[in-house]
């Protein structure tokens, strides 16, 4: 599962950027074979006093952290093309913003902490995840 949350103060997104990036997202890693609705994006809204930069508030700030899960990159070329590929997911959304303090990370969790409605998914690429990929929900297999 990627899991992507986004702390941002007023201003940075309308409900429809939201939406754009949002299905952005999702259709990227639908691309490489993860089920849609793996995919979560959650956008929190932040005063700007309470967004600090180096101790200090922050006037227009985006903090992105990303859990992935479902898959691992396998080594440090994959890494960069995967932080390539969010930053130039992102640029077109932030850099629009005068004087915006933006940054992310992604996580690489451990798969066998995570349950969807319960149940472990099934391992990657496997017939079982093909089939939760064409219902676009989690089944018993």
């Amino acid at each position: 599962m990627p899991l992507w949350t986004i702390h941002h103060t007023p201003g940075i997104f309308t409900d429809d950027e939201k939406h754009q990036l949002a299905a952005r997202v999702a259709d990227h890693y639908e691309k490489v074979g993860l089920p849609r609705f793996y995919v979560v994006t959650l956008f929190h809204e932040t005063r700007p006093e309470d967004f600090h930069v180096g101790g200090e508030p922050t006037p227009a700030g985006v903090r992105i952290a990303i859990d992935h899960i479902a898959r691992r990159n396998p080594d440090q070329e994959a890494r960069r093309r995967t932080a390539q590929w969010i930053r130039g997911m992102l640029q077109p959304h932030l850099e629009r913003h005068a004087g915006l303090h933006w940054e992310f990370h992604v996580d690489e969790t451990s798969e066998d902490l995570w349950m969807i409605n319960g149940i472990v998914p099934p391992p990657g690429g496997s017939d079982a995840e093909k089939r939760w990929a064409e219902l676009n929900a989690a089944s018993a297999y």
